[in-house]
């Protein structure tokens, strides 16, 4: 078909115009990407303030902001509640423009949409790398007469439903511990979910429970900051180097270990270059001695996986959890 001369003057015009805009959109598209970050960047907890995932996101947060560049600048954000799930689905429906990642918590993030309908799963997230991999362990208060977990199992075999344990929530790894132990020791014990580790301590230190089941870093910082706690046990595979006469459960009888990792995540479809500056400003982190000697002075126990990794780790978890709870629900009745 033939134009006249002006509508294909015209035509000519709009085309050069449209690859005009198209040319700046990219051009604007690669320099946002340079440039970022340009704002605070929000970094979600999905547990109070206090916690051992609240105090190494703080700790953590400047050599973030260090390897980032840019004058970065994190804003930590609390966002307890319902055993880390209103945190994890905020995190999972933000917008995924780098200006909103999150720690994410096994086995909470996996228990959760197993046990219950929610708005996420593991894969709703760019993985950005897991730091921590802490053990878990039942504490009481240094005045408790009970100093094994045999002591804890004969006392709760006289005193059914007695026995109080403070968890950071139903289908958190402390949570799945004490139904374990039941299990394994033929006794009812009563759950206390709070919203965090430092809900935890708090309650254990005014007597307000009896067992306190933390994760070992976690406690080991309580401890030194002067809450008066003491180890009946720890969960995992062999003693942590930081409490080196502190028997395992399966050395007490109790053949099972729980822990718990942490890691870093972000809103699914970062774009690219954002990703690969996010995840390698937390590989620098972890590989920096400084961080590392503020992580040994929290009791953080360190276990860096990227993302490739990660993803297997937590593939595998929850495939485990599922046969679980087709098992064994964990859900309180």
């Amino acid at each position: 078909m033939q134009y006249p001369c002006k509508k294909r003057r015209t035509l000519r015009a709009l085309a050069a115009s449209i690859a005009l805009m198209s040319c700046s959109t990219l051009y604007a598209t690669g320099a946002q990407a340079a440039g970022y970050p340009e704002h605070p960047i929000n970094l979600i907890v999905s547990y109070g303030p206090g916690g051992g995932t609240d105090l190494v996101a703080r700790m953590m947060a400047p050599f973030l902001q260090k390897y980032l560049g840019n004058d970065a600048r994190i804003v930590v954000l609390n966002r307890p509640g319902a055993g880390g799930a209103i945190g994890f689905t905020e995190l999972a429906r933000a917008q995924p423009d780098g200006y909103t990642i999150g720690f994410i918590n096994t086995p909470n993030l996996l228990t959760i949409p197993i046990e219950r309908k929610s708005n996420f799963t593991w894969q709703s997230y760019d993985l950005l790398g897991n730091l921590i991999d802490d053990p878990g362990a039942f504490t009481v208060r240094d005045d408790n007469e009970l100093k094994t977990l045999a002591d804890l199992s004969a006392y709760a075999k006289k005193n059914p439903g007695k026995v109080t344990v403070g968890t950071t929530g139903t289908g958190s790894d402390d949570h799945l511990a004490m139904l374990r132990f039941e299990r394994a020791s033929g006794t009812k014990l009563s759950h206390i979910p709070y919203k965090g580790a430092g809900e935890v301590r708090g309650a254990l230190a005014s007597g307000e429970i009896t067992i306190g089941a933390i994760n070992v870093g976690e406690a080991l910082q309580y401890q030194k900051g002067g809450t008066p706690l003491r180890f009946l046990g720890q969960m995992g595979k062999t003693r942590s180097a930081a409490l080196p006469d502190m028997p395992t459960f399966k050395e007490q009888g109790y053949d099972f270990e729980l822990a718990s990792l942490r890691g870093l995540a972000a809103p699914k479809g970062l774009p690219a270059d954002v990703r690969a500056k996010l995840t390698d400003a937390v590989k620098r982190t972890v590989d920096d001695p400084a961080f590392q000697a503020k992580a040994n002075e929290m009791f953080a126990p360190l276990r860096y996986l990227p993302p490739a990794d990660y993803a297997r780790e937590l593939a595998n978890g929850e495939a485990e959890f599922q046969t679980l709870w087709k098992e064994a629900p964990w859900l309180d009745k």
